[in-house]
């Protein structure tokens, strides 16, 4: 099949990281690039889609605090450009219960004092008495960080497209790719619709990234995961607005769940973090599993009963997990021209910067951002008897 075109870059999905990546290569490079998209542009099939996500600098480890300031520096700069607002602050909780609790806050506490940011620990008392709608035991302690909120997801990527196409960027959506070809000058991606070749390609295909890296005979041991969130229409909509609740997660002894004021829908949202469900993009469902839906809302009758209301819409996702949660954010392993970005379920937060240090590993093959923890080669992803930890555990500190 012939080339059809040659471009400086390609980027290979057009969710979250895909968009944010395709405008800030662009910005660098004027334009010459390509963006491939199996789906039509803005689709729900992915990762990136519904009304929002959490956003945050709390971290159990300065691997991501470090990145925190540089993070929303990335966002406020695509609103400074759009004039569309994509963070809504509200301040954020995280939640433990005992001394496996405080050990979490300790960590919380710690990885934001080291990189220069303010939180604030509180007891049972303290969490009662300033958001009265959790009902909580005593030996339940949190963490508060003011400048937690909600990232307009939708609008967050609908604002990189268009500053992509400002910029020139070329999209080919309802383009799926069936195989890369990594060559000494060049890296081809060879869709139904002819091969298209650029001097280097940024893989972000999310939950889809394994098949694709193993067609360059590199394998990511790569989980994929069944979630789901759902919309309760509560009655009690101004008690759960974002001017008086904020966005919370709750990291109990096995289950971390975390949820959402009101905000794009006239209700409150929630979700279970890692259900334990493994699919694969041919056997995942769009249909909700009931006895998720079920055991969240008995914890939302346990501790936030105000915040329940009829379903509104119960919609599921993908996670894509590495074994020990973290990102991939590399050079993809013996393949100088690709790099590639492994979200692991929680990366919507730093879309917009991983979009520009995926951007810098293209262009000029390393970055000033410090990424060594989120290395392709680590332990790991190479080491077979790695322990796999979704929730962080390792840590201390849950998510």
């Amino acid at each position: 099949m012939a080339t059809t075109a040659r471009f400086r870059h390609i980027v290979l999905g057009c969710g979250a990281i895909g968009a944010a990546t395709a405008f800030w290569l662009a910005e660098r490079s004027g334009g010459d690039v390509l963006v491939l998209e199996q789906y039509q542009i803005g689709h729900e099939l992915g990762a990136s889609e519904d009304h929002s996500r959490i956003i945050r600098y709390a971290y159990h480890s300065t691997d991501y605090t470090s990145l925190g300031r540089a993070s929303y520096a990335a966002w406020h700069e695509v609103e400074r450009r759009t004039g569309r607002r994509l963070i809504v602050p509200t301040g954020g909780l995280d939640l433990g219960i005992g001394a496996d609790g405080e050990r979490q806050v300790a960590s919380y506490a710690a990885a934001l004092a080291a990189v220069g940011i303010s939180s604030t620990a509180l007891d049972a008392a303290g969490i009662r008495a300033r958001w009265p709608q959790w009902h909580i035991d005593d030996d339940v302690v949190a963490l508060y960080q003011a400048d937690s909120g909600i990232l307009d997801i939708r609008r967050a990527n609908a604002a990189h497209v268009a500053l992509a196409r400002q910029a020139g960027v070329t999209f080919a959506d309802r383009t799926p790719v069936r195989r890369l070809v990594s060559l000494p000058d060049r890296v081809e991606a060879h869709t139904d619709a002819g091969t298209f070749a650029a001097d280097s390609l940024v893989l972000a295909a999310g939950s889809w990234t394994g098949p694709l890296a193993e067609s360059l005979g590199v394998r990511l041991p790569i989980t994929l995961t069944q979630e789901q969130v759902t919309y309760y229409a509560t009655a009690n909509l101004d008690e759960f607005g974002p001017e008086r609740f904020g966005i919370w997660i709750w990291h109990g002894p096995d289950r971390t769940y975390y949820g959402f004021p009101v905000y794009g829908e006239a209700a409150v949202k929630a979700g279970r973090d890692v259900s334990g469900t493994i699919v694969t993009q041919e056997t995942r469902s769009w249909d909700p599993d009931p006895a998720q839906r079920d055991e969240l809302t008995a914890f939302l009758a346990a501790h936030l009963p105000a915040a329940l209301g009829p379903e509104l819409v119960t919609k599921t996702c993908v996670y894509d997990l590495t074994p020990d949660r973290n990102f991939i954010l590399d050079l993809l392993p013996g393949h100088p021209r690709i790099a590639v970005f492994v979200g692991a379920g929680h990366a919507a937060k730093f879309a917009g910067l991983a979009g520009s240090i995926l951007a810098d590993l293209a262009r000029d093959g390393g970055t000033d951002h410090p990424i060594a923890p989120f290395a392709a080669d680590r332990p790991a992803l190479t080491d077979p008897a790695h322990p796999t930890d979704f929730l962080f555990t390792g840590a201390a500190a849950g998510h």
